[in-house]
């Protein structure tokens, strides 16, 4: 059973920055293309950056420009860099596989402030 562990978030004013990191265990990590999403309060989960095992990066439009996801397989984490942050980005933010997805975690909170 894969566990995902996210962490990083927090509260920060609009035009801030955070950094946040997902922990997976198992072994497959490095062949799954890895997302980040997140959920709003009364909102659907959304889907907000993905990255190949190569590499490759796809992000929704909102973010595209001010968030970079990126991977590190040796350590099995996925990181999501948020930069010049607006308040519509505040949400629980998740990671999980793209697809197939294992069990989620408990997420980590990001508040943006106005």
């Amino acid at each position: 059973q894969v566990q995902l562990v996210e962490s990083g978030g927090g509260l920060v004013q609009a035009g801030g920055s955070l950094r946040l990191s997902c922990a997976a265990s198992g072994s497959s990590f490095s062949r799954n293309v890895m997302a980040w999403y997140r959920q709003a309060p009364g909102k659907q989960r959304d889907l907000v950056a993905t990255i190949t095992p190569d590499g490759s990066t796809g992000y929704l439009d909102s973010v595209k420009g001010r968030f970079t996801i990126s991977r590190d397989n040796s350590k099995n984490t996925v990181y999501l860099q948020m930069n010049s942050l607006k308040p519509e980005d505040t949400a629980v933010y998740y990671c999980n596989k793209r697809f197939d997805w294992d069990s989620w975690g408990q997420g980590t909170q990001v508040t943006v402030s106005s």
